[in-house]
Parts: C-alpha cells; structure tokens; sequence
C-alpha cells in the first residue's frame, strides 16, 4: 500500500509540476504524448496481429512521430517570436489577441488525427467502433484547420489592406 501512495505522490507532484508550468498547454502536451504512445502500441500490435509487423514500419512510425515533435517545437517557437515581438515592439500589431495560439492550434489538430488512427487500430485490433466517431473527428479537424485559415486569411486580408494604403500614387 505504501507502493501505491507513493506512486500517487509522484503523479499529483508531476501534475502540479506541469500545471504550475504550463497551465492547461501543459495538459494538452500530455494529452498529446499520450495520443501518439498510443498510436504507435496499437499500430505496432495491430501490424503484428495481422502478420504486417516489420522494424522498417516500425522505424517509419517512430521517425513519423519525430517529425510531429519538430513540428510542435516549430509552433512553440512561432509562438515565443510572436510574444517577444508583440511584447517588445509595440509598433507591430496583429488583427487578432495573441496570448500563444499557434502551439496549442496544433497540438489540438495532432491530438485528433491520432485519436483517429488509434480507433482505426482498434478496428485492425478487432474492436467495433462507433460510425459517427471517425466522422466526428475529421469534424474536428477540419474545424481547427478552418480556424487557423481564417486566421491567416484575416492577417493576409489586413496585410493587403495596409499594402493599398501605403503605396504611392504613379507620377
């Protein structure tokens, strides 16, 4: 029992570690490893089951989910070059309030698709799922790729706007 309280410990330790840190972002990178360790056990034990299984696929699947690492490191970096600019340049505006929005965009967009390879791996795994749970998914997704388009296409429409005004008239 000792064991168990220990263990306990730990994790409302961790918990309050990452809360402390990150706040709610810090839950949506946990949520986020968690999504993608799960992916990658259901593919690697759905290719097994099915004979499929090989260390190239396997390998394919890690470095797939290194690249999706770099990718969130990328949008947390836009983010702290967007701060520090915003912050520290009060000439430069955006048409939206920036408080960090492209790192948690994203990882919202990663955490979907691999839910939804994970219920795909159950299906290979032989469990049933629901219909409407991969349609809502892709629902989802498309919603968080609708609103970091509308985003940018809002930026790109001010950007035009500002470009009218600035230019010179012809001679």
């Amino acid at each position: 029992m000792e064991t168990v309280n220990k263990i306990k410990l730990w994790i409302a330790a961790l918990a309050g570690v990452l809360t402390g840190l990150w706040g709610w972002m810090g839950w949506l990178v946990v949520g986020w490893i968690v999504c993608m360790v799960l992916d990658y056990v259901t593919g690697c034990v759905g290719a097994w089951l099915t004979g499929e299984w090989s260390s190239e696929k396997a390998r394919a699947g890690a470095r797939h989910k290194l690249g999706m690492v770099w990718v969130v490191l990328v949008s947390a970096g836009t983010d702290l070059v967007l701060w520090a600019v915003l912050t520290f340049l009060p000439v430069i505006s955006l048409p939206f309030d920036f408080r960090g929005l492209v790192t948690p965009v994203v990882l919202v967009w990663y955490i979907l698709t691999e839910l939804g390879s994970v219920a795909e791996n159950a299906v290979t795994l032989g469990a049933p799922i629901p219909k409407w749970l991969p349609k809502l998914l892709a629902i989802g997704k498309t919603a968080v790729d609708k609103t970091g388009e509308a985003l940018t296409d809002e930026a790109d429409a001010e950007e035009r706007d500002n470009d009218e005004t600035d230019e010179m008239p012809p001679h």
